[in-house]
């Protein structure tokens, strides 16, 4: 059976014969087209053949056409852009949709802007882009399919960052809403955790500044250093996340040094005078205690065979089972010095009354050097017929057992000073820094019973850490008048000022008298 294109060329064939015999096949052709094709294709129109072959197989159609149309051919292949995913026009013909021949100006794309199904391309409408028209994405002289597709090709205005992180605006931004963060920081080098999931992004990345950001602590901590950069920057190996003041190191167990007793609730730089990481403090006793070595050096170097760290008061040397002495009566009270004036290690003591006593012996050795035989440790003057009491100086307290000698050290008795200072200047271990007036303080009953009442009797309550430190602490200067002495805690703690004076000397606008390093 003939069919209707054979019959059309026979008909052709016969009207040809007519034509000049230079007549070619392109005038031919022409008479075949059902009319002009589209302006895309004007350049080919007289070349049937690259469109339709050489033969009358119309399956071949559709390859033609992506021979030609390689980027198209090429969203098939991979299943990308509008033709590798619409799956409704996978196995349709080409010219199914687009047709030709429909004049220069036909628009066969068949394209409607307002239904198109935005899905089934690359780019996904989502969010804020739902709303955005068309040509905010696809210029003029254009196609479609070469529309930009990265954040920065229309957002790049509106880049805080400045192009540091080139187009990975996706790794934080959404489509719904440009200020909305969906980015995780746990996935970075550095993961948020305890107090910095609470810091605000601006607080390590000041200026929007996110490229090599430092991760070292004292890079963001440096102000909130309190040791000023003596412990070195490895803020880590004391602090943590969760709380800056919770220290994690353990000196106990980290160091040969163990913090018992009192040492336990000293600061860091009590010990640690120099960088912590550059030279290691000295771990015996005098090394840190020189200055409280109220021995002056005399009792050695060795101030554990005496103290313990609990309580550099409490003595834990016996001196009636550690040495040949016994200490009773009168002795046991005696300072150290009373007997050891120089080295007590290089120095043998003499076991007599006498060794010690002789200057103290009012006979002047008129009744020979046995002073224990009239006189025993309970008392120097315990056998003295003499009745101080009559006299305008009762003897009470310690002084009812003094020898009389200790007062009338020459011989004489009138005339005798009564003031305390005359006979303690040499005892007063204020070094005057108190005053003469011994008696505001102690009474005769002991030299260590206190009566004064710092509270009351000034106008400088003694509270907090001031509650417990020695009078020598403040009063520092030797009187022969009056004590003065000024309440300004910037004349006592100049010393302390880690601020080396910025904030002025008024210290109580910030700090309490509880503890130095709380702040109001």
């Amino acid at each position: 059976m003939i069919n209707w294109k054979q019959r059309i060329f026979a008909v052709l064939t016969c009207l040809f014969a007519w034509f000049p015999a230079q007549a070619d096949n392109s005038r031919f052709e022409e008479l075949l087209m059902p009319g002009p094709v589209i302006e895309g294709h004007a350049d080919i129109e007289k070349e049937c053949s690259k469109c339709h072959g050489e033969t009358d197989d119309d399956s071949l159609q559709t390859q033609m056409c992506l021979d030609c149309h390689e980027e198209v051919a090429e969203d098939i292949d991979k299943k990308q852009g509008y033709h590798g995913l619409n799956t409704q026009i996978k196995d349709s013909e080409c010219r199914t949709c687009h047709t030709d021949h429909k004049g220069r100006n036909t628009d066969i794309l068949l394209l409607d802007k307002d239904h198109f199904d935005h899905n089934l391309t690359d780019f996904m409408l989502e969010g804020k882009h739902t709303s955005a028209p068309c040509s905010g994405c696809h210029l003029p002289e254009k196609k479609y399919r070469e529309a930009l597709s990265q954040c920065l090709d229309c957002h790049e205005d509106d880049d805080p960052h400045r192009g540091q992180f080139e187009e990975t605006c996706d790794a934080c931004h959404t489509p719904k809403e440009w200020n909305k963060f969906d980015f995780d920081h746990n996935k970075t080098q550095f993961p948020l955790k305890s107090k910095h999931e609470e810091a605000s992004c601006n607080a390590c990345h000041p200026d929007q500044r996110y490229v090599n950001t430092p991760m070292e602590c004292i890079s963001c901590h440096a102000l909130n250093d309190v040791h000023a950069g003596q412990n070195g920057n490895e803020c880590e190996a004391c602090h943590i996340e969760d709380e800056w003041q919770q220290i994690t190191f353990d000196h106990n167990n980290e160091t040969e040094f163990q913090l018992t007793g009192s040492h336990e609730g000293l600061t860091c730089e009590s010990c640690h005078k120099d960088s912590k990481f550059d030279k290691k403090p000295d771990k015996t006793c005098i090394g840190c205690h020189l200055h409280d070595d109220e021995h002056q050096g005399r009792n050695g170097r060795q101030c554990d065979n005496c103290h313990r760290s609990s309580k550099w008061t409490k003595l834990i040397f016996n001196h009636d089972n550690d040495t040949d002495f016994m200490l009773k009566g009168k002795h046991k009270d005696v300072l150290c010095t009373a007997c050891h004036q120089d080295q007590v290690y290089d120095q043998n003591l003499d076991t007599t009354c006498i060794s010690c006593h002789r200057v103290d012996d009012y006979h002047r050795e008129q009744l020979g050097e046995r002073c224990e035989r009239c006189h025993n440790e309970q008392g120097w003057a315990n056998r003295v017929v003499f009745d101080h009491d009559i006299t305008n100086f009762p003897l009470i307290g310690l002084h009812s057992v003094l020898p009389c000698s200790e007062c009338h050290i020459s011989g004489s008795f009138q005339g005798t000073e009564k003031l305390c200072d005359s006979c303690h200047n040499e005892d007063d271990i204020h070094k005057k820094a108190l005053g003469p007036a011994c008696h505001n303080c102690h009474t005769p009953n002991s030299w260590n019973i206190w009566q004064f009442d710092h509270d009351t009797q000034t106008d400088f309550v003694l509270d907090g850490g001031h509650k417990n430190l020695s009078c020598e602490s403040c009063h520092t200067e030797p009187t022969d008048d009056e004590v003065k002495q000024s309440s300004a805690c910037f004349d006592c703690h100049a010393h302390d000022d880690i601020h080396e004076g910025q904030f002025g000397k008024n210290c109580e606008r910030c700090h309490t008298t509880e503890k130095f390093d709380v702040l109001k």
